[in-house]
């Protein structure tokens, strides 16, 4: 199931969060319901930061493909997704995307969901894991 988190935390991430944030024109994201940007500089930064995340849950994945936790991108994945699900749920609740597009907004709200989930799965999985799998890494 750990091998299972990582697999969707990747692909998720890649396909609405980095190849959006990277490679997409400004109009279109602004055609989602994104509100326009004076730059672009720091949404592109972000697209690398999520694909530099990826590289670390990749090696969560692997080692979990060979039955070990691996402590490192494990606690990575819970701090990055704990932290942005509850930033998340707090400025949508406070209404902070109410005026974007209805793409925008439901792409906001999943992305809450997913990333509480994704937190919830590693801790369920991979700290709380079934029995007999080896823990590597720091903190473990």
């Amino acid at each position: 199931m750990l091998s299972a988190v990582f697999t969707a935390k990747i692909a998720l991430t890649v396909v609405f969060w980095c190849v959006p944030l990277l490679l997409l024109p400004s109009a279109s994201i602004e055609s989602l319901g994104f509100p326009p940007q004076d730059s672009y500089l720091f949404m592109r930064l972000l697209g690398w930061a999520y694909l530099a995340l990826c590289v670390g849950y990749a090696f969560g994945l692997q080692a979990a493909r060979q039955g070990v936790r691996a402590a490192g991108p494990i606690w990575m994945g819970i701090v990055s997704n704990g932290g942005a699900s509850i930033l998340l749920l707090t400025f949508g609740i406070g209404g902070a995307w109410s005026s974007w597009g209805a793409l925008a907004q439901g792409l906001m709200w999943g992305s809450a969901a997913a990333t509480g989930l994704i937190a919830l799965g590693l801790m369920v999985f991979g700290v709380f894991g079934a029995g007999g799998d080896e823990v590597r890494g720091a903190g473990a």
